[in-house]
């Protein structure tokens, strides 16, 4: 998947502008090795933005992928490349993302949807009796301390209605650079 967005749309904080295009990186069913190569080659041809997820399973890769192109020579630094990962609806905080990426910052975090559900491994599609009432202040919070302390470049929103992006205003004292809908 190829996504697309107008280069002047994200200018955030300390962010940099993000690439025009990118390389989604899910696949159902993914493997580490296929996801590596696929990102290896997507960065020989020129792709510079990578959108992943913790439940698309495909950071680890990503990161891998990223540290190898730049041993290599194809990035000269991880600066270079603009990731994109996604909160997964369990997840407390923003905080799990570094250990599987292996990156010290990512330049775009969003929240994936605006639900919250019970702890537990992720699936999709969601169960409806695992949806709990989510917490737009609460979830905002702490992805506004993710940017606070630079482990993401800029904050957004995933797959937010209009409904949903007034509730998330009304409590955001960082604005989310963007809204991707998938």
């Amino acid at each position: 998947m190829a996504v697309v967005v107008p280069e002047a749309v994200l200018r955030h904080g300390d962010a940099r502008p993000m690439p025009a295009v990118g390389m989604g990186v899910a696949e159902y069913p993914s493997t580490p090795e296929r996801t590596r190569d696929a990102v290896l080659a997507a960065l020989e041809v020129g792709f510079r933005h990578f959108d992943t997820a913790s439940l698309y399973r495909t950071e680890a890769p990503l990161g891998e992928a990223i540290a190898e192109a730049t041993r290599r020579g194809l990035l000269a630094s991880r600066e270079e490349a603009f990731v994109t990962t996604k909160l997964w609806c369990s997840r407390p905080s923003g905080k799990a993302y570094g250990t599987n990426l292996q990156m010290e910052y990512v330049d775009l975090y969003l929240i994936h949807w605006p639900i919250s559900v019970k702890p537990g491994p992720m699936v999709f599609p969601v169960k409806k009796e695992d949806v709990v009432p989510f917490d737009f202040g609460g979830v905002w919070r702490a992805m506004e301390e993710c940017h606070r302390v630079g482990l993401a470049k800029a904050i957004g929103v995933s797959n937010f209605t209009t409904k949903h992006l007034d509730k998330q205003l009304a409590v955001a004292t960082i604005l989310p650079a963007v809204n991707q809908v998938n």
